[in-house]
């Protein structure tokens, strides 16, 4: 979808997003003397998107750095090379493009690339470093380079909700109605993750469909026009910055693993299923098993209209094709059912649920016209 469209269709309102009780505010009227200098550091699609909306506005900059993760090999035995996406862009706008090193060791370590790195008597007020979607913990020494109210990160929840690495996954995976995106004063290590002072924030609705790559579009595009406001403001001089509600309201958004994948029918409804699909399953397909402890892995997922019960699937993980919906109908928790168009079970390719199903009636493991699919497989504890 194109940014222009993305932008039209934006509805947010700003706010602080604090509760009345926790609203102090300090004005940091230290202005800039001239644009900033900024150190962007990021890597994913959502960095990108933040970083198109400061490169439009060249009244908060005069220099861009960028710093990014450097190139991975990935797949079976490294045969793809990842690139990051941040890389690819800063190259095509001409900026200076940076790698870190591959060790959270040797990062530790790392020296910016000038002027950043220089030997001041005092970090210089128009030096800025800026993160979002970064993926690693800025090291004390490198923090140390910036005065405090110059290092930002651009954090896509409205915090204190859904601290950590992946807010818009867990966003989308609990249902919620909104979101947003918040500039944030970063912290060292021990002073708290995302747990920084608030310069602005914007809410933003979230439609019942959204997919991971909807929402980030939509919270990077916002995020870059909330920075270069927040930057705009600091030139001024008229920036503040407002504590984050008690820690008794934050909530970690911790880092998706192979074990979120896994579907247990017991205990997910069809629903929640379907939401972890569009929350994640562009890094992790969703995962079950055979009684024969194979896995298959279920792609193309939607909630079907009509109970279990009418069709005769008795217990969580039964399932079976039906040709009118043209696809495998999972009975899930609370009598819901599961339509998936798509599987691909371990060891073979990826192929609509009929072709699938045809192979295991051939192999006999369906059993009275069902076939019974298990969250984990026992055999793996």
């Amino acid at each position: 979808m194109a940014l222009s469209v993305l932008r039209s269709r934006l509805v947010f309102v700003k706010s602080l997003h604090l509760r009345p009780s926790c609203r102090r505010q300090y004005t940091h009227g230290i202005a800039s003397e001239s644009p900033f200098k900024v150190l962007f550091m990021g890597r994913d699609e959502f960095s990108c998107l933040v970083l198109k909306e400061l490169h439009s506005a060249q009244d908060v900059w005069d220099q861009l750095v960028i710093a990014t993760q450097p190139d991975q090999r990935v797949g079976r035995r490294g045969s793809q090379l990842s690139i990051s996406p941040l890389k690819i862009l800063g190259e095509s706008l001409g900026f200076p493009v940076h790698t870190i090193p591959h060790t959270k060791a040797d990062f530790c370590h790392w020296k910016p690339p000038s002027p950043f790195s220089y030997e001041y008597p005092s970090p210089p007020s128009n030096h800025l470093v800026v993160t979002a979607s970064f993926g690693r913990i800025l090291p004390s020494p490198l923090l140390d380079l910036f005065q405090s109210q110059r290092r930002l990160n651009v954090h896509p929840s409205l915090l204190p909700v859904y601290r950590g690495p992946a807010p818009i996954q867990h966003t989308i995976m609990n249902g919620d109605a909104e979101t947003g995106v918040c500039i944030i004063q970063m912290l060292k290590r021990e002073e708290g993750i995302d747990a920084g002072g608030v310069y602005g924030s914007s809410k933003l609705a979230i439609q019942e469909d959204a997919d991971f790559a909807t929402l980030r579009n939509k919270l990077g595009i916002e995020g870059g026009k909330l920075l270069v406001s927040v930057l705009r403001d600091m030139i001024a001089g008229r920036a503040s910055l407002a504590d984050q509600p008690s820690s008794h309201s934050a909530s970690h958004a911790h880092i998706i693993t192979s074990r979120d994948s896994v579907i247990d029918f017991e205990s997910m409804t069809a629903e929640v299923i379907v939401r972890r699909h569009r929350a994640f399953s562009h890094q992790r397909p969703l995962v079950a098993h055979l009684e024969t402890g194979k896995s298959i892995q279920l792609h193309d997922l939607a909630v079907h209209p009509l109970f279990a019960s009418e069709y005769l699937l008795f217990a969580p993980g039964a399932a079976r094709y039906d040709e009118q919906a043209g696809s495998l109908l999972i009975r899930c928790a609370d009598d819901t059912v599961l339509s998936v168009s798509r599987v691909k079970q371990e060891g073979k390719a990826l192929v609509n649920a009929k072709d699938w199903w045809n192979g295991v009636k051939g192999l006999g493991l369906v059993d009275v016209d069902q076939i019974q699919l298990v969250g984990s497989n026992d055999s793996e504890h």
